[in-house]
């Protein structure tokens, strides 16, 4: 079975990059159409997936990545998502073990004209490569976190989402036709896999995963609970290699301060209050703190809490006016042992805050809810709280990746790193020399933790809230008041050059990814 999955991987490689550029292209067809004609100039981002949706969809059905029509659907959120089991393994469903896939359909914004401005109009965001001859090469050098040899750019695929994560989605659908064909050498025995294209990640990271849980969950039965979730996101490193096996990842909050004072004409201030003037410093002793690291704890595995301020609106009669509000934001990274309220206590007190309160201003301290419609019309309303999470490394879910990894990936990688047994150049050799180091494949597995955050963040729960009774038998996770399915990360894609010009994703990545979430089931239930 193990030869049997990497060749199919490696054979249906051409497929994957076939699906992947035509997903990155997909909004080209709306962007620059009228809305009266069916245009749609945010199409591919956050909320506006659905063209992209439908082709994955059909190329689902289409390439026998599903066994019936049926398995294919939307749940109400606007996910897409497919099924594959063996129905003939004699094995109940309620004592299957419950695999869940998950990666993001929608992107940031292309910045089309920065792409065709920026490497000389030989790449376009959306159409990809197209011609060599007008690429800025050193531009791309420069600007992404890690590259192959030039001689081995042939394996590249450019565009906004390759690397973050429609080469994970595409992953996932190559992976499940793979299962379904290798069911009889006992890939899917016992196990089902539930896989999940899901939508607005970008803009609310683990939405679509927190309607999963807490919504479509509630008082499943066990064939519906997963056991394990492999999170898709890119895992790769720059420095470290391509394809980690990521086992956690901070959580995240958005802390909004809105400063309301009192408007009036710019040539009698005092006849006024300037929420302005009283909130920019606030900003500016978040910063002083921050760089003083008081309030931030620091974890050894996932790192450091972090913050920074991430967004901003100011309401003004004018540009001749003291405002009336001002109100912005702070991205605020957590690191195990913190908690969300402690941090948005941590703003409360601050010298700055209670300022402007004793001038007369109102300042509001609060978590902001996430109230965008999804494609299909869902309201999310989620508190823009997202939690982290960790998966000890010796999880049998942890070791089965590994193990998978090793029989599928491993052969395929050449001793100083790089896919296909291919040799190195000089430069390549030098940069890996470590292991297949930088940002090539490794030959031995990484195991890590993600920088940014993912759909991860979503599949956490409150002990005292989960909507659904958990059997023992699941294995999942507990870190104080939460826990969670056992989970990691595997995708495609380096995590440095994600959401930039020039964003592209090395495709002998994809093939191994498809390999290692081919292999996962039947590895996951030869460790339990």
């Amino acid at each position: 079975m193990d030869a049997k999955i990497a060749q199919l991987a490696e054979n249906y490689r051409p497929l994957a990059v076939t699906i992947l550029k035509e997903a990155i292209r997909v909004p080209a067809d709306f962007v620059d159409r009228p809305k009266d004609d069916g245009g749609d100039p945010l199409c591919g981002l956050s909320n506006h997936e659905r063209p992209r949706l439908e082709y994955l969809r059909r190329m689902i059905l289409e390439i026998g990545a599903a066994e019936r029509a049926e398995d294919v659907r939307y749940d109400a959120f606007g996910n897409l998502r497919w099924t594959v089991r063996d129905r003939n393994d004699r094995i109940p469903d309620a004592q299957k073990s419950v695999i869940l896939w998950d990666g993001h359909t929608d992107t940031v914004r292309a910045l089309r004209d920065r792409w065709r401005d920026a490497i000389g109009g030989g790449i376009d965001a959306y159409d990809g490569l197209k011609d060599w001859s007008k690429v800025d090469r050193s531009f791309l050098r420069r600007e992404l976190g890690y590259l192959p040899p030039e001689d081995e750019w042939q394996n590249l695929v450019f565009g906004r989402g390759a690397a973050d994560q429609l080469s994970g989605v595409i992953s996932q659908i190559v992976a499940t036709k793979i299962l379904l064909e290798t069911r009889g050498e006992g890939s899917l025995r016992g196990a089902i896999v539930d896989s999940v294209a899901t939508v607005a990640e970008e803009d609310n990271d683990g939405g679509g995963s927190m309607f999963i849980m807490r919504k479509e969950l509630a008082g499943a039965a066990p064939e519906r609970i997963p056991d394990v979730v492999i999170l898709t996101e890119g895992t790769g490193c720059s420095q470290q290699g391509a394809v980690g096996i990521y086992r956690g990842q901070r959580g995240r909050m958005q802390i909004e301060v809105e400063v309301i004072g009192k408007s009036c004409h710019g040539s009698m201030p005092w006849e006024g209050r300037n929420p302005l003037e009283y909130g920019a410093p606030i900003i500016a002793e978040a910063a002083d703190r921050y760089a003083r690291g008081e309030g931030f704890a620091k974890d050894a595995f996932l790192g450091p809490g972090t913050r920074t301020a991430s967004w901003a609106v100011l309401d003004s009669p004018s540009d001749c006016a003291v405002p009336e509000r001002f109100t912005f934001r702070f991205d605020r990274r957590l690191t195990a042992g913190e908690e969300p309220e402690q941090a948005r206590q941590d703003f409360e007190r601050m010298t700055t805050v209670a300022r402007a309160r004793e001038a007369g201003l109102t300042v509001n301290v609060r978590v902001p809810f996430y109230s965008e419609k999804t494609w299909c019309g869902y309201t999310p309303g989620n508190p823009q709280v997202y939690p982290g999470w960790v998966t000890p490394e010796d999880h049998p879910a942890i070791v089965a990746a590994v193990d998978a990894y090793q029989r599928v990936v491993s052969p395929k990688i050449a001793a100083g790193g790089g896919g296909d047994g291919a040799s190195r150049s000089r430069e390549g050799a030098a940069r890996g020399a470590s292991g297949g180091t930088a940002g090539a494949l490794r030959k031995e597995p990484r195991v890590a933790r993600w920088i940014f955050s993912t759909d991860g963040v979503g599949f956490p729960l409150r002990r005292d809230e989960t909507p659904f009774d958990l059997a023992p038998s699941k294995r999942w996770v507990g870190v104080g008041p939460y826990w969670h399915p056992a989970m990691f990360g595997v995708g495609p894609g380096i995590e440095q050059n994600t959401h930039k010009i020039g964003e592209c994703v090395d495709a002998r990545e994809i093939s191994a990814v498809i390999a290692l979430l081919a292999r996962f089931p039947s590895a996951y239930r030869a460790h339990l």
